[in-house]
C-alpha cells in the first residue's frame, strides 16, 4: 500500500516538475505548422481568405522526410506558414477519395504505387516530390514547385507569395528589394 502511494506521489512531482518547466521555459515546446487536409482548408479559406500552401508527399520519399524534419520545423518559418496561409499535407498515394470544390478526386492504380488524381491535377502531371504547390485564396493555382528546399530559400519565396508581389514585381527584382532590408 505504501509502495502505491509512494509511486503516486512520485508520478505527480514529475508531473509537475515538467509542468513548471514548460511555464518557465517554452521554447521547450516545439513549434509546429498546423498542416489540416484540402477539405479543411477549402471550407475555411471560405470565411477567411488565405493562400494555401500543399506538401505533397509520399510515405517512401526520403527529402519529402528531410523536409519534415528541417524545413517544416524552422521557428520562423513554422510562425509565418502558421500566420499566412493554410498548409496542407497531401500523400500523393492517398487510396481514400478527397473531395473539394465539388469534385471527387479517386485512387488511381499506376504500376506499383499509384497515386490519387489530385495530386497529379496539383502537379500538372509531374509527379516530383516533395512539391510545394501554392493555390491562392480562391484556390487557384499560383506555382507548383518541385524539390527539396531549406528554410533559408523558401522563407523568402512565402513572403513574395503572401503579400501578392508576385503580381506585379517580378521574382529578381523583388528578392534584390528584400535582401536589401
Amino acid at each position: 500500500m505504501k509502495t502505491g502511494k509512494l509511486v503516486l506521489l512520485g508520478v505527480i512531482l514529475i508531473s509537475a516538475i515538467q509542468l513548471s518547466w514548460k511555464s518557465v521555459n517554452p521554447s521547450s515546446e516545439k513549434d509546429e505548422i498546423n498542416w489540416i487536409s484540402i477539405e479543411e482548408a477549402d471550407k475555411l479559406r471560405q470565411t477567411e481568405p488565405r493562400k494555401i500552401l500543399i506538401d505533397v508527399y509520399t510515405d517512401w520519399c526520403g527529402w519529402c522526410k528531410r523536409m519534415d524534419a528541417t524545413t517544416f520545423s524552422d521557428p520562423q518559418l513554422v510562425k509565418y506558414v502558421n500566420e499566412n496561409y493554410y498548409a496542407v499535407k497531401l500523400d500523393a498515394e492517398q487510396k481514400e477519395p478527397i473531395t473539394v470544390g465539388g469534385k471527387t478526386y479517386e485512387f488511381v492504380p499506376n504500376g506499383r504505387r499509384g497515386y490519387n488524381e489530385i495530386a497529379n491535377e496539383l502537379l500538372q502531371g509531374k509527379m516530383s516530390y516533395p512539391t510545394i504547390v501554392f493555390l491562392d485564396e480562391s484556390m487557384n493555382m499560383i506555382q507548383p514547385m518541385p524539390g527539396y528546399r531549406d528554410a533559408k530559400t523558401l522563407q523568402p519565396i512565402l513572403e513574395y507569395l503572401a503579400v501578392n508581389a508576385y503580381k506585379q514585381t517580378p521574382w529578381e527584382e523583388w528578392l534584390k528589394q528584400h535582401e536589401a532590408k
